[in-house]
């Protein structure tokens, strides 16, 4: 209804309907945040956890230092129904805030991705020297309680230096997808809210750089689809 009420919808299609590309398989979506709030990034963790669904909400837990917000339940019509009360502050309201490289954390990208020392997490944040651009940043969450930041970049992982980032919104990558295949993480991405991109590396060597164990920064490869 405006800027100020932008709420999440949550749907789900049958993997048989989407090899097929039958679109019309596509459930009707769920709205699981509440009405009269800005909500445009929770994520899901893609299993239970303690077993309960989980969902990450915000990167800011201003209570808890070195922690991100976590609401655990059991039922999704508890959220449609808004019967599930999260704390979950507006970044965009938020004072800004040195943390790593960046200033200011906007919000969660593609939802976390499962490996044996973490949950792997991107998100997006801006820094002081360049507030206008979207960035993307990558942290650990602890397996068992994920609201536990164990690791993250001290650098951005993805800027925006390509045209075709920088074509239409100057300055955005904005990441909605993730997977780990063949050894590799693949982060699919739009650029500058016009182009669908993607971007590779290694998956062992951004563990161990992520981590603190590499010798220097990897360079993150990126390919133009549309």
């Amino acid at each position: 209804d405006n800027w100020n009420n932008i709420r999440i919808g949550m749907t789900s299609i049958s993997k048989e309907d989407f090899l097929d590309q039958n679109w019309k398989g596509w459930n009707e979506p769920k709205l699981i945040t509440p009405v009269g709030s800005r909500h445009k990034n929770w994520v899901l963790f893609p299993e239970k956890i303690n077993g309960k669904f989980a969902v990450l909400h915000n990167l800011h837990n201003l209570k808890k230092p070195n922690s991100v917000l976590v609401d655990y339940f059991d039922d999704f019509e508890k959220l449609e129904n808004g019967e599930m009360d999260f704390d979950s502050p507006d970044p965009q309201k938020l004072p800004n805030k040195k943390t790593a490289w960046h200033v200011r954390m906007r919000s969660a990208g593609p939802p976390p991705l499962k490996t044996k020392d973490g949950w792997l997490l991107f998100y997006h944040a801006t820094d002081a020297a360049e507030p206008q651009k979207y960035k993307m940043g990558a942290m650990l969450l602890d397996l068992k309680d994920p609201t536990k930041i164990i690791a993250r970049s001290s650098y951005p992982v993805l800027c925006p230096d390509m045209w075709y980032e920088n074509d239409w919104k100057p300055g955005i990558i904005y990441a909605c997808g993730a997977v780990i295949k063949d050894d590799n993480i693949f982060i699919y991405y739009g650029g500058g809210d016009k182009h669908v991109c993607v971007a590779t590396v290694p998956f062992d060597k951004f563990m161990d750089d992520l981590k603190g164990e590499a010798d220097k920064p990897l360079v993150i490869s990126k390919v133009i689809f549309s």
